[in-house]
C-alpha cells in the first residue's frame, strides 16, 4: 500500500522540527518506519537515527517493518528500543560520570516498596505504613516531573511532607546500593546533559535524528531528554495522538504535544486523519464521543471502508446477566459467521470486572486468555534467581541480599537481619558491607556474623568467577551449589508442580546465555546482561505474545495499540465507565479519551452493554448508564437492553449453543 499524501508529508519534510496528529488506525507506525527508510535514502547513516517508543513489543515491531524496507546492512546501527533502554545505555556509558560504579542495580516498583518499608523500619520519623503505596506513587512522581530532593522538601504540605522525608532517604540508600529504581532511568540522564555539556554533545552527535512513537504519553522528564537531546535545530519526528493519552496517573502530559509548539517555532504539524481501520459508523461514533473534550488540534477521522453495522447497546439486569449473554452472543456470532475466537475481545474499566467473563467463558467451553495474567517474571522461583544475578553484580542491592540471604535456608533469621539492618542504617552503608564490619560484632553473636560471612564470601567468590571465566557454567554451578533445585521440591505441593518451577528456571538460564552472548563486546557482560533482564522484566511483566486463537479479555488501558474485528466494550454505567474516582476529582475529559481508545479498538462490529444493577461491596445498587451512551451518535445505535431479544434471535442462539455441544462431543468422540 501506498503512502496518502499526508502520511508522505510527513515522511518527507526533514528540514523543519515535525509533530505528526496521528487519530486510531491511521499507520502512524508506517509513517516512522517509512521515515527511517527516507532519513537512509537521503544520506543519514542509520547509526545516527534513534527511534523511541514505550514497550519493547512496539520497537520490535518497528524493527522488523523497518527491515522489510531495507537490506540488513543498511540498517545496521539503527537504534529502535525504548525510553527506558534508552536511558539504561546512556547509564552503562557515563556511570563514572553520573558518581556510581560498574553494576548499576534496576529496581522495579516492588523493589521500592521493599526498600521504603526497610526505611521505614529504622526510621525516627512517625510514618503510617499503610500509606507506603501511596508514598511511593509520589516520589515516582516527583521523578517524572523533574522534581528534586529539595524542592519536594522545600514545598511539601502536611500531606505530602512524609514522602518528601522518605524521598531524601530513599535517594541516600539507592546511592548507596549502587541502585537507580525505573523512573531513574530517564531523570539521571537528563540531570547529566543539563550539567555536563561536553557529554551532551557527544550524544547529540550519536544521536542526529530522533523518531518518537505516542508522543502524548511522554511526561516531563522524557520530553526534556528529547529537548537536550534534539538541540535548537529540532531535527525530529514525533507521532502522537492527545485523544488517546490515556496515562495521565502515571505522569504522562498530552500537553506536551501544544508545548512543542512554543520550544520549537519551526515546528510543522501534520494530521493524519484517513482510518485504515474501522467502519465509517464505528469512526462516527469516536469522532462524536470525543468532540466533547478540549482539543488543541482538531481532527476526524474517516474511512473508505463503508457505514457498517449498527453500534449495539446491550442491557442487562445485572453483571451476571450480562457475562452470560456476552458469552452466548460470542459464541452465537463465530458459529453464525465461521469467525475465530481471536477476532474477539472484551474490554473493561476495571480488572475485577473479568472475573464472571472467565466464569462464563468457561461454562461455554470458549477458549480466552486474560491480559494482564502472571507474568513469567513474577513467578517466585524467577525472582530468586534474579535477585542472585543482581548480587553478582552488585552486592551492595540491598532488596536482592534481603531476598535471597535466607532462600534456600542458612540459618540466618529475621531477628539477624533485623540487628544488621538497623546497624547498617546507623553506617549509612548497604547489608552486604555492613556483614564485614568489626562494629557489628557488638550487635550479632558470633554464629550469625560466621554464617552471614560465610554467604557474602561465597558470593564475592561466585561473581569473581562468573566475571573471569565461564558465566553462564558458573551460575549453573552456583544454583547446583545452594542445591536450589531440592529445595523447590521441597516447597511444591506435587511433582509436577516442581517440575515446572524447575523449567522457569531453566528457561531463565537460557535466556541468561542469549543475552550474555549479546552483551560479549561489553565493558561488564554479566552486569550488561542482567540489567536487560531486569528491563524485560518491568517493561513486558504484563504482555502476552503468545495469545493463539482465544477470545482476549484485557481492561482499555491494555487494549491501547491493539485492534479486533469484533469488540464488546462491558460495563458501560457512571461509576464504572466514567470511573467513580475520576468523577469525583472532575476529570472526565481522561475517561472520555478511554472510551473512545475502547470503540477504536473495533474493526467491523462494536457492541456497548451495561447493567440495571450491579453487587457493590456485597450490596445491590441501581445502576445508570454511562453518559458516554448520551455523547454517541443515537441514529447509529441499536438498542437491545430496552425490551427482551427477539424470539428468532433467542432460537438462533439456542441453536448455536447446541451445535458447540454437538462439535464438542465429535471432538472427545
Amino acid at each position: 500500500m501506498s503512502l496518502n499524501p499526508q502520511q508522505k508529508a510527513a515522511v518527507e519534510t526533514v528540514d523543519t522540527p515535525v509533530l505528526v496528529i496521528a487519530g486510531a488506525g491511521s499507520g502512524k507506525t508506517r509513517v516512522i518506519t517509512h521515515k527511517i527508510a527516507h532519513l537512509i535514502d537521503q544520506g543519514l547513516a542509520a547509526r545516527h537515527i534513534a527511534a523511541l517508543t514505550f514497550t519493547n513489543k512496539a520497537a520490535r515491531e518497528m524493527k522488523e517493518r523497518a527491515g522489510q524496507l531495507l537490506d540488513r546492512e543498511r540498517i545496521r546501527g539503527l537504534t529502535v528500543s525504548t525510553f527506558h533502554s534508552l536511558g539504561l545505555d546512556i547509564l552503562h556509558r557515563e556511570y563514572k560520570a553520573l558518581g556510581y560504579k560498574a553494576g548499576i542495580s534496576i529496581l522495579d516498583d516492588h523493589d521500592r516498596l521493599t526498600l521504603l518499608k526497610e526505611i521505614l523500619g529504622h526510621s525516627d520519623f512517625t510514618f503510617n505504613p499503610d500509606n507506603l503505596p501511596q508514598y511511593a506513587w509520589q516520589i515516582g512522581s516527583w521523578k517524572n516531573a523533574l522534581v528534586s530532593v529539595e524542592e519536594a522538601h522545600s514545598t511539601a504540605d502536611p500531606e505530602t511532607l512524609p514522602a518528601a522525608l522518605l524521598y531524601r532517604e530513599y535517594e541516600r540508600c539507592l546511592k548507596a546500593y549502587n541502585a537507580v529504581d525505573f523512573d531513574d532511568l530517564i531523570l539521571r540522564p537528563v540531570r547529566l546533559f543539563e550539567k555536563d555539556p561536553e557529554i551532551l554533545e557527544k550524544w547529540r552527535d550519536r544521536m542526529r535524528y530522533l523518531l518518537v512513537d505516542e508522543y502524548q504519553d511522554t511526561n516531563r522528564t522524557q520530553y526534556r531528554l528529547l529537548n537536550l537531546l534534539t538541540g535548537r535545530l529540532g531535527r525530529f519526528t514525533v507521532v502522537g495522538d492527545d485523544d488517546q493519552s490515556i496515562y495521565s496517573w502515571r505522569g504522562a502530559r498530552p500537553e506536551n504535544l501544544a508545548l512543542l509548539k512554543q520550544d520549537h517555532p519551526r515546528l510543522e504539524i501534520i494530521k493524519l486523519e484517513q482510518n485504515y481501520r474501522s467502519t465509517g459508523r464505528i469512526l462516527k461514533a469516536a469522532n462524536q464521543l470525543i468532540a466533547n473534550n478540549p482539543h488543541v488540534f482538531e481532527k476526524r477521522l474517516w474511512s473508505q471502508y463503508g457505514h457498517g453495522d449498527p453500534i449495539r447497546v446491550l442491557g442487562h439486569e445485572d453483571e451476571f446477566a450480562e457475562a452470560r449473554q456476552i458469552a452466548a452472543d460470542i459464541l452465537h456470532h463465530k458459529f453464525r459467521h465461521r469467525t475465530r475466537w481471536q477476532d474477539y475481545a472484551i474490554l473493561y474499566r476495571s480488572n475485577h470486572q473479568a472475573r464472571l467473563f472467565e466464569r462464563s467463558l468457561r461454562e461455554q467451553k470458549i477458549p480466552y486468555f486474560l491480559s494482564g495474567g502472571q507474568s513469567f517474571f513474577n513467578y517466585a522461583e524467577v525472582k530468586d534467581l534474579i535477585a542472585y544475578l543482581r548480587l553478582l553484580v552488585n552486592p551492595d542491592d540491598d532488596v536482592a541480599f534481603l531476598r535471597v540471604v535466607n532462600t534456600p535456608k542458612r540459618e540466618i533469621g529475621p531477628s539477624t537481619l533485623e540487628k544488621l539492618g538497623a546497624y547498617a542504617q546507623r553506617r549509612h552503608i548497604s547489608l552486604f558491607a555492613a556483614a564485614f564490619e568489626l562494629g557489628v560484632e557488638q550487635h550479632l553473636n558470633e554464629r550469625a556474623v560466621q554464617k552471614l560471612r560465610h554467604f557474602c564470601e561465597w558470593l564475592v567468590d561466585t561473581a569473581d568467577r562468573a566475571k573471569r571465566g565461564d558465566t553462564q557454567a558458573v551460575i549453573e554451578e552456583m544454583i547446583d551449589t545452594i542445591e536450589y533445585r531440592a529445595w523447590l521440591d521441597d516447597l511444591a505441593s506435587n511433582p509436577k508442580q516442581a517440575e515446572r518451577k524447575w523449567e522457569n528456571v531453566r528457561e531463565l538460564v537460557e535466556w541468561l546465555g542469549r543475552l550474555l552472548e549479546e552483551a560479549e563486546n561489553a565493558e561488564d557482560p554479566l552486569g550488561s546482561a542482567v540489567s536487560r533482564l531486569m528491563l524485560l522484566d518491568i517493561l513486558d511483566r504484563t504482555h502476552d505474545d503468545d495469545s493463539g486463537d482465544r477470545v482476549a479479555l484485557m481492561t482499555l488501558h491494555a487494549a491501547k495499540g491493539l485492534e479486533f474485528p469484533h469488540v464488546y466494550l462491558v460495563g458501560m454505567e457512571e461509576g464504572l465507565l466514567p470511573h467513580q474516582n475520576n468523577i469525583d476529582a472532575d476529570d472526565i475529559e481522561e475517561e472520555r479519551r478511554l472510551c473512545y481508545v475502547g470503540i477504536t479498538r473495533a474493526q467491523k462490529t462494536l457492541t456497548l452493554s451495561y447493567c440495571r444493577q450491579r453487587k457493590r461491596y456485597g450490596e445491590l445498587i441501581d445502576c445508570q448508564p454511562s453518559r458516554f451512551l448520551e455523547e454517541l451518535p443515537q441514529d447509529d445505535l441499536e438498542w437491545r437492553g430496552r425490551s427482551d431479544l427477539p424470539e428468532a434471535e433467542k432460537k438462533a442462539r439456542g441453536k448455536a449453543a447446541l451445535s458447540q455441544i454437538k462439535a464438542l462431543l465429535e471432538e472427545t468422540g
